[in-house]
């Protein structure tokens, strides 16, 4: 599982394969190409260039090797990860909005906030 960081650099969530794991394991989220879709199948925003975008184009988080956007912090140094719970069926997906251009700044929203649209 490969970790997910917030703009202080601090783990926030997994990804493992196009699954999206809380802290604890629990399924969050999930990939779909670039966009991100909760339990619900709404949509979330995007993954793009290991960036995760909000609906206006601004980076809530970033996995490692993430670029194009915001100046990146250092990051602190990955928990062992969790059991990842077993993934729920998937929603049909919503049909994702056209994507804004991509911002080199960070979003007002926070990783919670952005999960939990």
């Amino acid at each position: 599982m490969n970790p997910i960081f917030n703009r202080q650099g601090v783990v926030v969530a997994w990804m493992n394969g196009l699954n999206i794991h809380g802290l604890n394991g629990s399924h969050l989220a999930v990939l779909n190409r670039e966009s991100v879709y909760g339990h619900a199948g709404q949509h979330l925003g995007r993954l793009t260039n290991g960036l995760f975008r909000d609906h206006r184009g601004a980076v809530v988080a970033f996995v490692r090797g993430g670029s194009g956007g915001p100046v990146l912090p250092v990051t602190q140094v990955a928990p062992v990860p969790p059991v990842p719970a077993v993934s729920p069926v998937p929603a049909v997906p919503a049909v994702p909005p056209v994507p804004p251009v991509p911002a080199l700044s960070w979003s007002f929203m926070d990783w919670r906030k952005f999960i939990s649209q």
